[in-house]
């Protein structure tokens, strides 16, 4: 559930998918124990301890699988780390191309007040592009939701009783339906009077 939603980036993604990778290790090595702390209802079997080891192999799986599908992000955690929290990384450890603006941004006090106060899309949304390129790490969106959200609206719309509807009015709707805009309809309702009035 973590991973579904909007405006969610790919390092706070990854990072609920490693506390979870986590908990999966935890787990099996409890279950194998015979230690059900976190499974309550699994307590209350009567073969569970029978079963442990099954259990314990169906977690380690879990974690196999999920190491395999996100395995991409691996490679990329110290980068997703650096754009988390740039004020705790050390700059020589962090990419050459981003040594020098990795210091201004920690050397800044308005930047780092900044930074501890708005969102993280935010505060790099009030970064000069030129001096911090780093944002450009924030263009990875974690989610399809969007994505999906939106076919699913195309398709409610895009129904047979609706076939009348272009592909022009399919964008429109499409548009009003994804957009975090909100319509100033008194402003929308005057200038449709003026232009009545005026033929």
């Amino acid at each position: 559930m973590k991973l579904q939603g909007k405006d969610q980036f790919v390092q706070d993604m990854y990072t609920n998918v490693k506390a979870f990778k986590s908990k999966l290790v935890l787990f099996s090595r409890q279950i194998f124990n015979k230690s059900f702390t976190h499974f309550p209802t699994l307590a209350t079997v009567k073969e569970a301890g029978a079963k442990v080891k099954k259990y314990s192999e169906s977690l380690d799986a879990l974690h196999g699988e999920f190491c395999r599908r996100f395995s991409d992000l691996e490679k990329i955690d110290k980068s997703l780390q650096l754009v988390a929290c740039p004020l705790s990384q050390d700059p020589e450890t962090a990419p050459e191309e981003l040594q020098l603006e990795l210091i201004d941004l920690q050397s800044d006090p308005v930047l780092k007040e900044k930074f501890n106060s708005l969102k993280l899309n935010d505060f790099y949304a009030s970064l000069n592009e030129a001096a911090f390129p780093a944002q450009k790490m924030l263009v990875l969106f974690g989610s399809t939701y969007v994505c999906e959200q939106t076919f699913s609206i195309m398709n409610i719309n895009k129904a047979s009783h609706r076939s009348q509807l272009t592909d022009q009015h399919l964008g429109s709707i499409l548009r009003i339906a994804t957009t975090k805009l909100t319509p100033d309809f008194d402003a929308l309702t005057k200038k449709g009077d003026q232009q009545h009035c005026s033929h």
